[in-house]
């Protein structure tokens, strides 16, 4: 159980390195297919193209270096 907040922990460390990163970056390139709202008053940007492109990354690392 000890491991699981191991991971816990290291997720939530690189989640908040992210979060500054996109505070104090916030003109990085963003990826075709992101949805970005920019009205007065509110700006929302959700980057699940660039999610998904993460994910089926870290997928492909975890399962080459678990072998």
């Amino acid at each position: 159980m000890q491991e699981v907040g191991k991971i816990f922990s290291l997720l939530g460390i690189i989640f908040l390195i992210l979060g500054m990163l996109f505070n104090f970056m916030p003109n990085l390139p963003k990826i075709p297919g992101d949805i970005y709202i920019d009205k007065p008053g509110i700006r929302i940007y959700i980057p699940w193209v660039s999610s998904l492109i993460l994910s089926i990354i870290l997928t492909l690392m975890f399962n080459f270096f678990r072998k």
